[in-house]
């Protein structure tokens, strides 16, 4: 029973599911789906991935030997589309890989790919690192390109960062190293890599470095070439020693680090300097092209622009700025002394042409006598103290834009020190007192320009200056004029933004790049607006001061006929350098000029390399200016030059001159001078100095019989300050004479002539101010004549005007009011009454005759004659 039971139960059971195996099942079917599912999904994404993988790389180049051992050099055109040079077809030298020491293929394994004989044309190891960073820091950020693939990309591809350029790279990649050997591959390499001075190729670049062979290189100049095709302009150890330097460093650390040298060795080479083992400036190549200069600009502007594309080895076409009409004539003024005398063949300089409006570079003067090939540009390389043509881009831009001064401004030129008590000088040593913004800056006065920058302060002045190109980290006092070190190139971009109504072009040599499977980038900078159009219309009206007017200091600069402005600039010794070098007196170090029109904008800068070469006053020290001026003249022929348009932003307005004030109605015509403010900024207060004083008011005349004298008295207010009172006189209606000025109200006047009729004008001036004159009247009583006496008998009283009956011609000359006998002729003998008399003219009676004026306001003795 119980075993049917038991049956009975487990039939039940097994007839009942079990519901945890049921959820069992069900688990391992899901997992069992989605792996397909991952499965079929990995295939179909190997598949599309191979498929998109096919697509990317069925247009990639076919491997072409000649291709992978001769670089495809760039053609460079200028502004009109004419080819003017190509790059990277000349000055390589082949090296074959058994020829190479182990020495300088290590150095290059250690710093490019040092897994180089392990991988396959690809270093995944490398990849992942750099997905990584590039999943972080963004796509493209870096890169793990091998030997193979810098190879591949030198010879076939361009340099974009693209998944479909990567991809074909990837695909060239394996085809090459099934189709070479390693070593085929590094030779490859060595000799296609591009190293600066017009130069591919290690060995190339060891003869022009070092003149050595590959065999001779010592460990630190192994690394120093190594460490060059990373960006070959910029660790180029003829123009930048310092970063050639400490790239070379880095090399050895990584030889160090890959176990190629000794930690020993490493140190050892990273303390021998540079410049120790490079060939001498005087032994290096030759130059023979015009227009290096402006090659040497579009080289350094695609390395620090464009470091993906190599001009040398891509086979580039770069659409450039270049005018080669005013190339052709920088070189001809510097390289001759046809159209500028130059005191030597050492005397530098360097010449920057801009468009104004575009910031297009048309000329690059990059130096004298240039004997080296891609040697130092004096044009973009140079950084010198730029002396006053700073003051514009410092300190009165500034001013004009943030505290809305106008150009009649007014700065004292006066003693002064800088903020820490050091004594500042003018260039001349004098001080020139009150004047306006607009004179400073046309005489270059220094103090002002201190003011000025003070007033501003440093903060605002380095915004200024920063948004004109330049990268000041911070503003001392001593930039006001001009401490901080600039080029020529720079210097150009900043005032062609002046000219440009307040617009920046960064001054660019490139216009368009062209790649050679046809795609084209254009790469002209963004305009940016920097200041107002006030600001650079008023810096610009100035500026015209400093050459068209008669005080200013570039007046050897003016094109006449042309509407040009322009800045000099000079720098000083310091009092050790005057004695270290030996100095002469107004010998300068560094001498400038930089001005445009509406057209061209041009820097100039002049002197020697070597600073203890000092350049001479006088000619030399306006060679910047001749050579401004020979270039604005050639470059501006036939063609139209408007002026300087003025913007509706700023106004006209008379000034008194020496004052920030309005004229008035009273300022003389010569003394009212037309400014320019910004407009709503224009001053309101009207000069009151040439205004009309008030005239002398309650003016009295009365003769005091005692004392003999004529008393003379007025009123005017006591609040007035610093007025005085000019009197004169005239004696029976004749001509008005000068008496005095005094500053009482009142003066006496001693012996007057007895019956004479005297009239006194008193006016009130302060400086230049005069008012209208108060006028009063006094008759002097006639005398009594007694019974026994008669106009010519004695005791006639003829007063020194001779004989009332006397003849006219004789010549007057009396002696006083005489009780002696008088003669027809009025020269009595008689003792004087009334003190000495002055002379007659020609006898003529009613001639009140010459006086001295009395000495004070009761002078006795000074009689009226």
């Amino acid at each position: 029973m119980s075993e049917k039971y038991q049956s009975r139960e487990e039939r039940r059971k097994q007839q009942t599911p079990n519901p945890n195996k049921k959820k069992k099942k069900q688990a391992k079917g899901i997992f069992k789906r989605i792996f397909l599912t991952l499965i079929a999904l990995g295939i179909a994404g190997m598949l599309l991935g191979a498929g998109a993988f096919a697509y990317m790389v069925k247009d990639a180049p076919k491997l072409d030997e000649k291709q992978l051992r001769d670089p495809i050099p760039s053609k460079i055109l200028d502004k009109d589309g004419n080819v003017i040079t190509e790059v990277g077809s000349e000055n390589r030298e082949y090296v074959e890989y058994e020829d190479i020491p182990k020495l300088v293929e290590d150095a290059f394994l250690a710093t490019e790919d040092v897994r180089f004989y392990q991988h396959n044309g690809m270093d995944l190891r490398r990849l992942a690192g750099a997905v990584l960073a590039n999943i972080t820091d963004g796509f493209g950020s870096q890169g793990a390109s091998t030997i193979t693939q810098q190879v591949v990309k030198n010879s076939f591809l361009n340099n974009e960062k693209t998944l479909s350029r990567k991809a074909q790279e990837a695909w060239l990649s394996f085809q090459l190293e099934r189709k070479y050997t390693k070593q085929e591959i590094f030779e490859m390499y060595v000799n296609k890599i591009w190293m600066s001075e017009g130069s591919h190729g290690v060995l190339t670049a060891s003869h022009i470095y070092f003149g050595k062979d590959l065999d001779e290189l010592e460990l630190h100049e192994a690394a120093l070439l190594a460490g060059m095709p990373q960006s070959p302009e910029n660790y180029n150890p003829f123009k930048h020693p310092d970063k050639a330097e400490k790239r070379r460093n880095i090399v050895l650390s990584l030889m160090n680090q890959h176990g190629f040298i000794t930690k020993e060795e490493m140190e050892a080479a990273q303390k021998i300097p540079v410049e120790s083992s490079l060939v001498k400036e005087e032994d290096r190549k030759h130059n023979d092209s015009p227009y290096d200069s402006f090659v040497d600009v579009v080289i350094d502007e695609m390395e620090q622009k464009y470091p993906d594309l190599n001009v040398s080895s891509d086979g580039l076409t770069i659409h450039t700025t270049l005018d080669t009409n005013a190339q052709d004539y920088v070189e001809k003024m510097l390289n001759s002394n046809e159209i500028v005398q130059f005191p030597d063949d050492k005397f530098q300089a360097g010449i920057t042409l801009l468009d104004t409006k575009t910031g297009e570079i048309r000329a690059i003067g990059g130096g004298r006598n240039l004997e080296v090939k891609r040697g130092f540009n004096y044009a973009t390389d140079l950084r010198r103290q730029a002396g006053s043509t700073f003051k514009p881009i410092l300190d009165y831009g500034p001013a004009i834009e943030y505290l809305n001064w106008g150009t009649y401004h007014v700065l004292n030129d006066e003693p002064y020190t800088y903020s820490d008590g050091t004594k500042i000088n003018n260039w001349d040593h004098k001080h020139m007192g009150p004047m306006s913004m607009r004179e400073a800056l046309a005489r270059s006065r220094n103090i002002p320009a201190l003011k000025t920058l003070q007033e501003v302060g440093p903060d605002k002045a380095k915004e200024f200056a920063n948004n004109l190109g330049f990268e000041l980290d911070e503003v001392n006092e001593s930039y006001a004029i001009g401490a901080n070190l600039v080029s020529p190139l720079q210097m150009a971009g900043a005032y062609s933004a002046f000219g440009n109504n307040g617009l920046y072009n960064e001054p660019h040599a490139i216009k368009e790049i062209e790649m050679r499977d046809g795609t084209k980038i254009d790469v002209t900078p963004e305009t940016k607006p920097v200041m107002k159009d006030s600001t650079a219309f008023m810096i610009t009206d100035m500026l015209k001061s400093g050459v068209k007017d008669s005080y200013g200091t570039g007046k050897a600069a003016n094109v006449p006929n042309l509407h040009v402005v322009g800045k000099t600039g000079t720098t000083n010794y310091s009092a050790d350098q005057i004695q270290k070098w030996n100095i002469p007196n107004g010998a300068l170090p560094d001498a400038w000029f930089a001005g445009y029109t509406t057209n061209y904008t041009a820097a100039v800068w002049t002197g020697y390399k070597d600073m203890e070469n000092s350049i001479a006053a006088g000619h030399d020290q306006r060679i910047a200016q001749l050579l401004f001026k020979n270039l604005m003249e050639h470059v501006s022929q036939g063609i139209d030059t408007p002026d300087f348009p003025v913007p509706n932003s700023v106004e006209k307005v008379a000034i008194e001159k020496g004052t920030s004030k309005l004229a008035s109605e009273f300022t003389p015509k010569d003394q009212i001078v037309y400014e320019y403010a910004v407009k709503g900024h224009a001053p309101t207060e009207i000069s009151d100095k040439y205004d009309k004083l008030d005239s002398p008011s309650d003016l009295s005349a009365a003769y005091d019989k005692e004392a003999n004298e004529i008393v003379l008295n007025w009123k005017y207010p006591d609040e007035v300050d610093d007025v005085q009172f000019e009197v004169s006189v005239s004696l029976d209606e004749g001509a008005d004479q000068p008496l005095q000025v005094v500053s009482e109200k009142g003066i006496r006047v001693a012996n007057p002539v007895p019956g004479g009729i005297y009239q006194f004008k008193v006016v009130a001036i302060r400086d230049d101010q005069r008012s209208d004159s108060a006028v009063v009247k006094v008759e002097i009583p006639a005398p009594e004549i007694s019974d026994d006496q008669d106009d010519t008998g004695e005791g006639g009283i003829d007063n020194g005007q001779g004989n009332e009956n006397g003849n006219p011609e004789d010549d007057g000359s009396g002696q006083g009011n005489g009780n002696g006998n008088g003669s027809d002729n009025g020269q009595g003998n008689g003792t004087d009454q009334g003190g000495g008399g002055g002379l007659g003219e020609s006898g003529n009676p009613s001639d009140p005759g010459q006086t001295n004026p009395p000495s004070g306001p009761t002078s006795p003795g000074s009689g009226f004659q």
